[in-house]
């Protein structure tokens, strides 16, 4: 998408994702890292573009495939900020079924909670 696509209701859910994002680090880890809000955001924008497909799907179908997205972002991000840049922002190794350190079952499982309740809440509020 060419920068001159983008409007200002991108800008809002990058906004909002990333705020939400960091809110839920904050709230949940005690701290968060700046990129992580940037991942937030990305993530929410890319939930916003998918918004029409994730309607027509079931609940559990939409939060499913919005946990995957997740889990792909921060798989991504994580070998980016990790792993090539060494800030050390986060380390799952010590978790079951990790990989690499970057994501494992137990988070991606938490993001499908999440989904569940945030595209629960979108479903619930566009009828």
């Amino acid at each position: 998408m060419p920068f001159s696509d983008i409007n200002s209701m991108d800008i809002v859910v990058f906004i909002l994702g990333g705020t939400f994002y960091g809110f839920l680090e904050l709230t949940f880890r005690g701290y968060t890292h700046w990129s992580m809000i940037l991942t937030g955001g990305a993530i929410v924008l890319t939930f916003y573009y998918l918004q029409p497909y994730l309607n027509q799907l079931s609940l559990p179908a939409s939060a499913f495939l919005g946990a995957i997205i997740v889990t792909f972002y921060e798989f991504a991000v994580g070998l980016v900020v990790n792993r090539w840049f060494k800030w050390d922002v986060w380390d799952y190794s010590d978790r079951f079924g990790n990989v690499l350190g970057q994501i494992c079952p137990l988070y991606s499982f938490f993001w499908f909670v999440i989904c569940l309740a945030f595209f629960g809440i979108i479903k619930y509020n566009t009828r």
